[in-house]
């Protein structure tokens, strides 16, 4: 079968491997849309395991199961999850299912990015969800990034009526900014480098949209009736977004950084004016447990959450290094949504 071999952000080849054999309790997904995630593009994390195929936004067909294997069946639409919980030990008991050993080693093979690819049995059993009739794969795909998003709101405590600043509005910021118009929240402020991305921000749900590179406590303040966010969500790594956010939290609000940032970046923090005088919280989050995966469906399938207007590229497997160009180039693209059967 083909895959999409990633080298580098600028060389991914279409390569030819052997398709996956599937034993007792496993699958055999026949992918039909991948989606490249920022995440795939950070090549200070992603180069040290190449060559490699990548891709974990994954919507797709069952083309085989294997034994013991009842829940589903050839033929059958799903999503399916490359990252499960165990769902026992401590941390998964005390709601930290992203932290658990079990999630961090699983995945499935060999990648989103491939014309098939084995569901191991344990990913079977609780990263697998049927899709609605009505959906289509491209949107399917983006259910696995928006789990990622609610749970991140979900820890952030997010509330109605509630101010929201987003920090960057690439693919996570724009999730971000339609779930929190989706969940009833007061006003949204985005700010971004890329003006592209500042009107998609408007067009998805923002009510005010300003460059990153303008004063954005201030710009904040006057957009909002002279106050700060309740809610501050960063969506960049970038370091100066990490000092803008500590200044542009509201007294009582909480900065949730979403966006990792390359190794040993650090952010000074103000421990007696942030936590002592103002009361603001600082929060983080990572991936998502069945469960938001469960709901991210949900939510594109009735509509609540609209992503298909963040697609601006669907590419098959032989332009997958235009597609990791355009995503990691940052410009003119949103969500780059990979069809490997074309």
């Amino acid at each position: 079968m083909r895959v999409a071999m990633y080298y580098n952000n600028h060389d991914v080849r279409v390569e030819e491997v052997p398709a996956p054999a599937i034993g007792p309790g496993e699958m055999l997904v026949r992918v039909e849309a991948s989606g490249i995630c920022g995440s795939d593009v950070m090549e200070w994390y992603r180069v040290a395991r190449a060559p490699a195929v990548l891709g974990h936004e994954v919507a797709g067909v069952v083309a085989q199961v294997g034994d013991g294997v009842t829940k589903f069946k050839e033929g059958d639409r799903m999503i399916v999850t490359h990252h499960v919980p165990c769902n026992a030990c401590v941390y998964c008991l005390s709601g930290h299912h992203t932290v658990c050993d079990t999630l961090r080693e699983t995945t499935f093979e060999p990648g989103g990015f491939s014309e098939y690819l084995r569901v191991p049995a344990i990913n079977v059993d609780r990263g697998v969800f049927t899709m609605p009739e009505d959906l289509s794969f491209a949107e399917a795909s983006f259910a696995e990034p928006l789990a990622c998003v609610y749970r991140g709101q979900r820890r952030a405590n997010i509330q109605p009526g509630q101010s929201v600043v987003v920090l960057g509005s690439g693919l996570a910021g724009l999730l971000h900014i339609n779930l929190a118009r989706a969940l009833g929240v007061g006003r949204i402020v985005a700010t971004d480098m890329v003006d592209y991305r500042l009107e998609a921000a408007k067009r998805l749900g923002a009510d005010v949209a300003f460059s990153a590179k303008e004063d954005v406590p201030e710009r904040l303040r006057e957009a909002n009736d002279g106050h700060l966010a309740n809610l501050v969500i960063v969506c960049t790594g970038a370091p100066p977004a990490l000092q803008q956010a500590l200044k542009s939290v509201e007294r009582g609000g909480t900065v949730l950084f979403f966006a990792p940032t390359e190794p040993g970046v650090t952010v000074p923090v103000e421990i007696n004016e942030t936590f002592f005088r103002n009361d603001v919280t600082l929060t983080t989050t990572y991936a998502g447990s069945p469960s938001d995966l469960a709901t991210a469906l949900e939510m594109i399938g009735s509509g609540r959450v609209q992503v298909g207007d963040m697609i601006t590229h669907r590419l098959g497997l032989a332009d997958t290094n235009k597609g990791f160009q355009l995503t990691a180039d940052a410009g003119d693209s949103l969500k780059v949504i990979i069809e490997p059967q074309k």
